[in-house]
């Protein structure tokens, strides 16, 4: 399965930035060992459910370590049988837009 999440206090620094906080969480996502990747807005990672879940529990942990409320953003994609797709499902759109499907 594929997840892509966000998580972060409710509630910034006095700078007004919550970067802090969001960097413990992807620090448990790669120390993890499944596939991942972080942008501006999610962080992804791919496994199995009850392995990425746990993971995805324990970042939300790390943030609410420096918080007392926390907001989490999840989507799943929930395809059993199918590994590699953190990079194979950018791959087939970049495919179709070169028009060599």
């Amino acid at each position: 399965m594929l997840v892509a999440f966000s998580v972060a206090p409710s509630a910034s620094d006095s700078s007004g930035s919550v970067a802090k906080a969001v960097a413990e969480a992807v620090r448990i996502v790669r120390e993890s060992g499944l596939p991942n990747e972080t942008n501006a807005m999610f962080t992804m990672i791919e496994g199995e459910w009850d392995e990425v879940m746990d993971v995805v529990k324990r970042a939300t942990e790390a943030v609410q370590a420096s918080a007392p409320r926390v907001s989490l953003v999840l989507k799943a994609d929930i395809r059993p049988g199918h590994t590699g797709q953190l990079s194979a499902k950018v791959r087939r759109i970049e495919e179709h837009l070169s028009g060599t499907p």
